[in-house]
């Protein structure tokens, strides 16, 4: 399994729209391509704190393998996919995508059983 990680900001006023077109475009064009390997994603968003104008988001997409990445991305696989409307509204963003191999996973029952 491997997780591809991303990092972009936004300004505290465009923070919800980004969030909006990664929840209702972006992540949903992902699931519906054409890629047996792609098993899903996670967002995170870290608010400004104090004086920050700045908020954080970290996409982390979920594949089978690197060479369901590639077929995700392309052989240019780890540079950015970043669409046109994120664009807009990003106020910088990493230029390549992270990949990490996925070595172990746990998850916890809520009521700690």
């Amino acid at each position: 399994m491997i997780d591809r990680i991303w990092h972009g900001w936004t300004t505290r006023a465009d923070a919800d729209e980004y969030e909006r077109l990664l929840r209702e475009e972006i992540l949903p064009s992902f699931a519906e391509a054409e890629n047996d390997g792609y098993r899903g994603a996670r967002l995170l968003r870290r608010g400004a704190d104090g004086d920050d104008e700045e908020v954080e988001f970290v996409t982390i997409l979920r594949f089978d393998s690197i060479e369901s990445v590639k077929a995700f991305a392309g052989e240019a696989y780890r540079e950015a996919h970043v669409p046109d409307a994120a664009r807009e509204v990003l106020k910088r963003r990493d230029d390549r995508a992270r990949h990490y191999e996925v070595r172990e996973e746990r998850e916890y029952p809520a009521d700690g059983s």
